[in-house]
């Protein structure tokens, strides 16, 4: 039989039960490493270090800023940006830039976990499961995140679609799971395909996937922003779709 050996704490209980918060400390220790070696390339000498020469980079180091809490998809971790003063420009640090409080990972999963219909409270605990009670995400944050990806899907919805000629295009409602009303709605979904083979979505908009008004406004917003008909759209059989096209776009051959 073989035998196991371990030593000191790293062969206990304890040490596994605590891995997480264990990996969390390390990260932090070698973030802050980074900040602080980062002041002394800009500064040309360690911590306590003294100017060699005349044309030594100018500036020195200023203490610590406040503790700064920033999330990783591992958890959240509490840093400190060293601070420096009479720098002869203004300095921007990349290891951790302002007003960064959580990794582009962490980001990018923020709107999956409100997609899934998550209420802004349950959202605010989610979080808190996924990147401890430290986050620097509350219910309010939350908000503003909303408002922020409200305003780019409109801005998305209202861009020129001057010059895009597509050859084709699909359209179907496609059903979600998330939303609380009782009537069964959808996302209408156009997407075109240009003649270099790539595919081009036009519109995501929410509405009623058996309805000739919600088509009707969907088609509607792409002609009044430039888009070019092709010969041929894919959909199936339902007859919003079709009333609709016949409406806004006669031209087209069903």
């Amino acid at each position: 039989m073989r035998d196991t050996i371990t030593e000191g704490a790293f062969g206990t209980t304890e040490f596994f039960d605590q891995l997480e918060g264990y990996a969390r400390g390390e990260i932090q220790r070698w973030m802050q490493k980074m900040l602080e070696k980062e002041v002394t390339s800009v500064l040309g000498r360690v911590k306590g270090g003294r100017k060699t020469s005349i044309d030594h980079a100018v500036g020195s180091r200023n203490g610590f800023g406040k503790v700064r809490r920033f999330s990783m998809s591992s958890g959240t971790i509490d840093v400190r940006r060293p601070r420096m003063r009479s720098l002869e420009a203004r300095f921007e640090s990349r290891v951790l830039p302002l007003f960064r409080r959580r990794t582009k990972e962490v980001g990018a999963r923020l709107p999956q976990l409100y997609l899934h219909g998550l209420s802004q409270g349950d959202f605010e605990l989610a979080l808190h499961g996924l990147l401890g009670k430290g986050a620097p995400l509350s219910g309010s944050s939350i908000e503003r995140l909303r408002g922020t990806w409200q305003a780019e899907h409109h801005a998305w919805q209202k861009r020129s679609l001057i010059g895009i000629e597509p050859v084709y295009l699909w359209a179907d409602g496609v059903y979600v799971k998330a939303g609380l009303e009782k009537e069964k709605a959808a996302l209408l979904v156009v997407i075109a395909g240009l003649r270099d083979g790539c595919k081009v979505v036009l519109a995501i908009e929410p509405g009623y996937r058996e309805s000739q008004e919600s088509w009707s406004s969907l088609l509607r917003s792409l002609k009044s922003r430039g888009i070019q008909m092709p010969k041929l759209v894919v959909a199936d059989g339902h007859l919003g779709i079709w009333s609709a096209m016949g409406e806004i776009f006669p031209e087209i051959e069903q």
